[in-house]
């Protein structure tokens, strides 16, 4: 008996098997694209946070700085007047003296003046408030230079015209926000000159009075401040009073010629910039021998320092480096251009800008009181 035979085929697949095969076996392709497109998107949106994180940090950091340093220079401000007042503590418990007053006394007239004391020479003194350079001399004796002989020693002036000058007003010097103090100035006139000063003033408010009351010296008040106004009646009073007057600068901290100078070019240049009167050859000479004057060395604190300016705007330069009661002031130059002094004295009289506001508040006070009295009595009456 014949057993069935089992025939097993044989599979041969075809070419189009073969390629169905293959789209069976990468069949996946088309979803790998798709996930890809989506890792593409997901990286770019985790740029756009990293940046947008990036910022905000930047940002952040930005203005943490700026709070950071605003409160630093707040906080050494801080420090720096307390350190003021213990010193002031220490020179009231090692002074034997003392301490000078800064409070004011009422007049009968109802007004407001500083207490005005001696030192133990018997000098009269008016206090500044500052605890390095305490006081300034009421009146000083200056020997101006000899205008024909430069380099020739100090000569002093005729006493038909005195040499002692009055002190007006003081204040002091600060610069940057934080007010680091670097001076103090104190504008002197020439005693027997005191009455041109007087006369001009009197005469702007009122031609026909000899003394200026309240309500006259109220308005001369309110010009002297004027920023425009003022500035024109300090001009026009130095170029025709003939009023000589001296600037009297004492460092209260160390400080060099240079720098004093640096300050004292940049205001006159800033003033001289908007006058077409000063854009000339012989004012630039005068700009360059004025500079020349300052090339030295160190200005160790509480040294005198003078700028004089004579009856003809006469510019000289003068500084004291002696620490004794005789003064014997080096000369260290004179500029003869008037322009120079007058823009360097209106510096600290009058402008939108000035040197010292606190000079500037003191000199107006001081004209104050010599207006209040008749003309020509200030230089036998000096309180």
């Amino acid at each position: 008996m014949l057993r069935p035979t089992t025939i097993r085929p044989v599979l041969r697949s075809s070419p189009r098997c073969q390629q169905c095969l293959r789209r069976s076996l990468f069949s996946g392709k088309g979803s790998s694209r798709v996930s890809q497109d989506l890792d593409l998107n997901k990286l770019n949106s985790q740029r756009r946070d990293y940046e947008r994180h990036r910022t905000v940090f930047l940002a952040a950091g930005a203005t943490a700085g700026i709070i950071s340093f605003v409160y630093t220079a707040w906080k050494l401000k801080k420090a720096l007047a307390e350190q003021k007042d213990k010193q002031k503590e220490k020179m009231a418990v090692k002074c034997d003296a003392p301490p000078i007053p800064t409070e004011t006394f009422k007049t009968e007239a109802g007004e407001k003046r500083k207490i005005v004391v001696h030192d133990e020479d018997g000098r009269v003194i008016v206090p500044t408030g500052n605890s390095v350079v305490p006081a300034f001399p009421r009146t000083i004796d200056v020997k101006l230079p000899s205008t024909k002989e430069e380099n020739s020693i100090a000569a002093s002036i005729s006493d038909k015209h005195g040499s002692e000058y009055t002190l007006v007003g003081l204040g002091v010097r600060t610069v940057t926000f934080i007010g680091i103090q670097v001076y103090m100035v104190g504008f002197y006139v020439a005693t027997q000159d005191i009455a041109k000063l007087q006369q001009y003033l009197i005469k702007k408010i009122n031609p026909s009075a000899t003394t200026l009351i309240p309500a006259e010296k109220d308005a001369l008040r309110k010009a002297l401040k004027d920023v425009v106004e003022g500035e024109e009646t300090w001009d026009t009073l130095l170029r025709e009073s003939d009023c000589r007057s001296v600037m009297r600068i004492i460092p209260v901290r160390d400080t060099d010629f240079h720098h004093l100078r640096d300050g004292f070019v940049r205001s006159i240049a800033a003033r001289s910039q908007r006058n077409k009167a000063y854009n000339d050859e012989s004012f630039g000479v005068a700009m360059k021998d004025f500079k020349a004057l300052f090339n030295r060395g160190s200005v160790p604190k509480k040294q005198e320092l003078l700028l004089c300016r004579d009856e003809k705007g006469v510019l000289s330069v003068m500084f004291n480096s002696s620490r004794g009661k005789d003064l014997k002031s080096e000369v260290l130059g004179t500029v003869e251009d008037e322009r120079l002094s007058r823009l360097l004295w209106l510096n600290y009289l009058a402008g939108s800008k000035v040197a010292s506001e606190p000079a500037r508040e003191s000199i107006i006070e001081g004209v104050m009181e010599f207006v209040e009295r008749p003309v020509g009595t200030v230089a036998t009456q000096v309180v």
